[in-house]
């Protein structure tokens, strides 16, 4: 299903793609701005090396923009052109954190892109009403369980491959909370598979655009995302993860899956998640964290405890940096990351990570700390004094890094200055 297709940040580097990709011959239409920022490798669409406008993310994991990938699905491939992976579904979901992250490099480089089109013209037949309500009849009026079962199955099924399908929700907006009523009978509500369903039925709807407010809107629907975050499989923590990620794309929907207590369970699913139900948390946790609130949520849920354990561990790093990067804009935050070793870990960062993207988010969490607390500056001093990687980023990193190093020198500098004047 979709469970492994909402990991917002994948590893940084995407090989050349093969002769046989389709576009794989395109040539790579940057403006001469783009070729001297040099544009960063997971910016670059697989199959067209070219500037993703609309970067989506198939089953495998993979990130593509949604022109090319599209053309490679219905030409009849139902293999990942990346990994050669048979496909489960092919499903696209919008990964709307790279395209935060590439909009954002856009504009510090001085490259303009151009807006996306919409991308929803799904069109409901009258056959598809009439299927849409003869399964819920059956989900919500049938008296038979197995027949329950295998019409939240069909439901799920017909949300993953019909994109007009989803598009009925909108005609229907309380079948949400006539679903999730429905599989709270006693003799559904402990099937793991009929949970599974459900959650990944509602992840499915969620991607339709018009379906988040929707969803968001439903009294129900938030609250039984964040029961099978806590207590449903792993496939299932893992969609509810993903779910969430989609809702969230609306501030609106921010605000509430954040008041109503999703983050600690995101968080633990951080830690002990299987790799696809991490990333697919720092996904949604880092698109809640855009509203201020959710910030000291989620510092008071743990994160920065598991986000520098990840880094220290080398894992989800580059997920667990963008994550400290958004948070350390939050003073309370940066107090936590300064007093759990964020210092020594930012610096390692810095001094030895080969991603750019990766050094730049180190030096601007440590910038945040050294601006608020002046206890640090110490020991930055004594480790650019031994290696000046601070001064070396200052020449060398992207145009945001070469900023918040050269703060941070001079942050040291004036320090230094005030110092030895008083003494």
């Amino acid at each position: 299903e979709a469970a492994s297709a909402l990991a917002a940040l994948r590893d940084a580097e995407l090989g050349p793609p093969p002769k046989d990709r389709p576009g794989a011959g395109a040539e790579r239409r940057r403006s001469g701005h783009a070729e001297a920022a040099a544009v960063p490798e997971q910016f670059l669409c697989p199959i067209s090396s070219e500037i993703m406008r609309d970067p989506v993310v198939l089953a495998s994991g993979q990130t593509y923009d949604r022109r090319f990938i599209q053309e490679w699905l219905s030409a009849g491939n139902r293999t990942c052109p990346q990994t050669q992976q048979v496909l489960s579904n092919t499903i696209l979901i919008p990964n709307h954190l790279v395209r935060s992250m590439i909009a954002q490099w856009c504009t510090e480089n001085g490259i303009a892109l151009s807006p996306l089109e919409n991308q929803e013209e799904d069109l409901v037949t009258n056959n598809e009403r009439k299927s849409f309500s003869e399964l819920f009849d059956r989900i919500s009026s049938s008296s038979n369980i197995s027949e329950k079962r295998q019409a939240i199955k069909d439901l799920r099924l017909l949300t993953k491959r019909n994109s007009s399908f989803r598009a009925v929700i909108g005609e229907n907006p309380d079948s949400i909370s006539q679903m999730i009523s429905a599989v709270s009978n006693p003799e559904l509500e402990s099937n793991s598979e009929v949970l599974e369903d459900t959650v990944t039925t509602i992840l499915n709807l969620s991607i339709h655009e018009s379906n988040k407010k929707i969803i968001g809107d439903d009294t129900k629907a938030i609250t039984f995302l964040i029961s099978a975050l806590q207590s449903g499989t792993m496939e299932a923590r893992s969609n509810a993860a993903a779910a969430i990620f989609s809702l969230s794309a609306l501030d609106s929907n921010k605000a509430k899956i954040g008041e109503s207590g999703a983050m600690r369970p995101l968080v633990d699913l951080l830690e002990h998640g299987s790799m696809t139900a991490k990333k697919d948390a720092a996904s949604a946790i880092f698109s809640l964290c855009k509203l201020h609130e959710n910030k000291s949520r989620a510092t008071k849920s743990g994160v920065i405890d598991v986000v520098l354990k990840a880094i220290s561990d080398e894992s989800l790093t580059d997920e667990s940096l963008t994550i400290l990067a958004l948070l350390s804009s939050d003073h309370e935050t940066v107090e936590e990351i300064g007093e759990t070793g964020g210092v020594p870990c930012m610096l390692h960062i810095i001094k030895d990570d080969q991603c750019k993207r990766n050094k730049e988010n180190a030096v601007a969490v440590l910038f945040s700390i050294c601006m608020y607390d002046r206890t640090k500056l110490r020991e930055v001093v004594e480790d650019e004094n031994l290696n000046g990687s601070l001064a070396w980023l200052a020449q060398n990193g992207t145009s945001r890094a070469r900023r918040k190093a050269a703060g941070i020198l001079d942050k040291l500098k004036r320090t230094i200055h005030k110092t030895h004047y008083s003494c």
